[in-house]
């Protein structure tokens, strides 16, 4: 079973500068529970299906396979419209590394994220200056949560 580990930064709009080509994604949540997702995301002209597993600490397990598009477009009408989230993901490259970076669209318009995948927890990551608060183990921040709108009061203060 795949492992992913990777930490979570609110990103100020000093990174839209870097943010150069994107790709749209569109992710409906087919299930959720206090351990388990299942998620249809289509990125662009593709689409995938991921079940990750219970999170401990960054990381948790992962399973993600490419679906048909039209299989992917099935499902994510099952999705109610207002429960889908809308984002940008960019990469951009700090000290090294790889980052994606998620500008959300709609309701949740105005949230930046960014993520940095690595091969263990204890790694050493050079944050970049325009990464705030971490909020790997902050459960509001998960896309499943953000789907159903848990974050659409901070956004309105």
């Amino acid at each position: 079973m795949a492992l992913e580990i990777e930490r979570k930064f609110l990103a100020t709009p000093a990174v839209l500068p870097l943010c150069r080509s994107g790709t749209l994604l569109v992710q409906g949540y087919l299930y959720t529970d206090a351990c388990n997702t299942l998620r249809v995301r289509r990125a662009g002209d593709r689409a995938f299906l991921t079940w990750k597993g219970p999170k401990s600490g960054a990381t948790r397990e992962e399973i993600e396979c490419e679906v048909p598009l039209q299989m992917g477009e099935e499902l994510l009408a099952d999705v109610p419209p207002g429960q889908r989230v809308h984002k940008t993901r960019y990469r951009v490259d700090h000290a090294g590394a790889s980052w994606d970076v998620d500008v959300f669209e709609g309701a949740l318009g105005g949230l930046i994220l960014a993520e940095i995948e690595m091969a263990r927890e204890d790694q050493y990551v050079a944050l970049p200056r325009w990464v705030g608060r971490e909020v790997t183990t902050d459960a509001r921040y998960r896309n499943s949560r953000l789907a159903k709108g848990a974050m659409l009061d901070r956004l309105a203060a």
